[in-house]
């Protein structure tokens, strides 16, 4: 418990010993835009390694590729459509898209053919910078 409170006062945080009305009303918290902002670092990290190396963008072909074959007996979903037309445009539009924080653009991510694209030690990296 001690630990716990000596890692709370180093965070800024204060004991709570009576209630104060807040002046302002406090954010709320929402793992969903955590989950969210992490997505976006992880796609820009991959725009970045992609515009080094374009020849990277074949491996997201190749993973929409892979999917409809597994799902070929399936109705073809609207995300993998969007991502197989997006994947037909030139880089830097496909890179605007990946890095956009638009409502579509975080739709799109959530189910981004770019899997693979990134090292273990680069996913860890922002994965340690988005812990909570």
């Amino acid at each position: 418990m001690r630990r716990m409170r000596a890692r709370r006062k180093a965070a800024g945080f204060r004991a709570v010993t009576r209630w104060e009305e807040a002046a302002t009303k406090p954010a709320i918290f929402s793992s969903h835009r955590l989950h969210e902002a992490r997505s976006l670092a992880m796609h820009a990290a991959i725009a970045r390694k992609v515009e080094r190396e374009p020849a990277l963008l074949e491996i997201a072909r190749r993973n929409l590729h892979r999917w409809r074959r597994l799902d070929a007996h399936q109705p073809t979903p609207g995300w993998r459509k969007e991502w197989t037309a997006l994947l037909k445009k030139p880089w830097l539009e496909i890179a605007s898209l990946m890095v956009e924080p638009s409502e579509r653009a975080a739709r799109l991510r959530q189910s981004s053919p770019f899997a693979g694209l990134l090292s273990t030690v680069e996913r860890k990296r922002i994965y340690e910078a988005f812990r909570a």
